[in-house]
């Protein structure tokens, strides 16, 4: 299986790890392609953000009271998303708190889990260079550091391949 990872947010973090450690679990060889925003999630330090402006489809549900609250489905409007200070922090830490409660992996623990599996993690080497990143700043079990020519033939052989 090859992997094309793109997002850099927590939401769209939890995708390639959970695809790929699966796969790999049921014996397949899996590579991810970190491209563009998805190299956040070869660095050490996670620093992941969440923004449901971003992303219209997320739902904003509480971590928090009875469960009647916590199913409720709130429809927020994108220009209170866009314009409230803070409304982003509150979101990450209400995603945070539903991960938590529903006993989810962390992103490092699927992380590790891939790297444990032998998933091979590559780096998009011309998106390091575009962002001005040094190799030093990501996890050192990055396998390979190359650019999209040399990872679509892979790709190209892989029974399965998705872009997320």
């Amino acid at each position: 299986m090859a992997l094309i990872a793109t997002k850099g947010t927590l939401d769209w973090a939890y995708p390639p790890f959970i695809l790929a450690s699966t796969a790999s679990a049921l014996g397949w060889e899996v590579s991810i392609f970190f491209s563009f925003y998805g190299l956040e999630l070869l660095k050490k330090n996670l620093q992941l953000g969440v923004s449901p402006l971003g992303n219209p489809a997320m739902p904003m549900k509480m971590p928090i009271g009875p469960d009647w609250f916590r199913s409720i489905d709130w429809k927020i409007p994108n220009a209170i998303m866009g314009n409230v200070p803070g409304f982003e922090m509150m979101a990450k830490s209400m995603f945070n708190s539903t991960l938590k409660q529903k006993g989810v992996a962390s992103i490092e623990d699927l992380r590790s889990a891939c790297i444990e599996a032998d998933v091979k993690l590559v780096a998009c080497q011309m998106t390091v260079d575009l962002f001005g990143y040094d190799k030093t700043d990501f996890v050192p079990e990055v396998a390979e550091w190359v650019g999209a020519a040399s990872f679509l033939p892979l790709a190209a052989a892989a029974d399965v391949c998705l872009y997320i």
